[in-house]
């Protein structure tokens, strides 16, 4: 399927690997023009000569750290200057850690703040007068499943991401004049880093082992991969997807189990 998005420009956050360089990769693949943000730069460098080999696309990488706003408006300065435009924007951040609520203490919370939900903000507003005048813009935020439902030990990821919704939910509303739509991707389980970050390891229990124990609950009895959420991405962000705002949609095999 043509997805319609080639000469587009778009702005992927925390795209040095993961889900953030799933989502470039896919959208390189599409034809679009992709700004590449994260504050490593090598490791953000070869994820950039990476998808410009297997994408042949036109990749700009240029290192930030999101929780700095000379780097927010370095970046989309970057892109602006770059491919003409921005049209889609990718909010993306690694999640806070993991812990009981009695075990963060004031400034952990200020913390995740910063990261989770003032990143989103300040990078929305700071892309929403390009993407205006793209005429179809798109703004994008990767949440978390923890949005949707239970996850223990997931209070500054639920909170924060929650006002992430918040904030996406009143601007697909303000911003649906413009044309401009605003959605949320919830992943669940994906085979990322951050997920074995979170395995309890055992003696004689090899990680492919307690990956296959965390899959047990999951409908489709697997883990997701990376490129298939950013399948999703790639789509929302495309002129298909034009009647499709304020929603949250979750990548999780079917472990949400709730009805729509």
């Amino acid at each position: 399927m043509d997805l319609q998005l080639k000469g587009k420009t778009a702005l992927v956050l925390a795209a040095s690997k993961g889900l953030g360089k799933a989502c470039a990769t896919t959208l390189a693949a599409e034809g679009v023009n992709v700004v590449i943000g994260a504050r490593n730069p090598d490791t953000l460098n070869a994820a950039a000569k990476e998808i410009r080999a297997q994408t042949k696309g036109r990749v700009l990488a240029i290192p930030i750290d999101v929780l700095q706003p000379k780097d927010a408006e370095k970046i989309i300065t970057a892109a602006v200057s770059e491919f003409g435009g921005l049209d889609i924007l990718i909010n993306n951040a690694g999640g806070p850690p993991f812990g009981k609520f009695e075990s963060f203490d004031e400034s952990a919370w200020q913390s995740a703040f910063e990261l989770t939900l003032l990143s989103a903000v300040r990078f929305s507003r700071l892309a929403i007068p390009y993407l205006r005048k793209s005429g179809s813009g798109r703004i994008i935020n990767i949440t978390s499943l923890t949005v949707l439902t239970y996850l223990p030990h997931s209070v500054l990821s639920t909170s924060l991401r929650m006002g992430v919704v918040g904030v996406a939910k009143l601007l697909s509303e303000e911003l649906g004049p413009d044309h401009i739509t605003v959605n949320n991707v919830a992943p669940g389980l994906i085979l990322t880093d951050r997920v074995k970050d979170t395995l309890q390891p055992r003696p004689g229990v090899s990680e492919e082992e307690l990956l296959a124990e965390r899959a047990k609950s999951i409908p489709l009895g697997r883990i997701g991969r990376p490129e298939e959420l950013a399948a999703v991405v790639a789509f929302l962000a495309s002129p298909l997807a034009a009647y499709i705002t304020g929603a949250t949609i979750p990548v999780d095999g079917g472990a949400t189990r709730k009805p729509i």
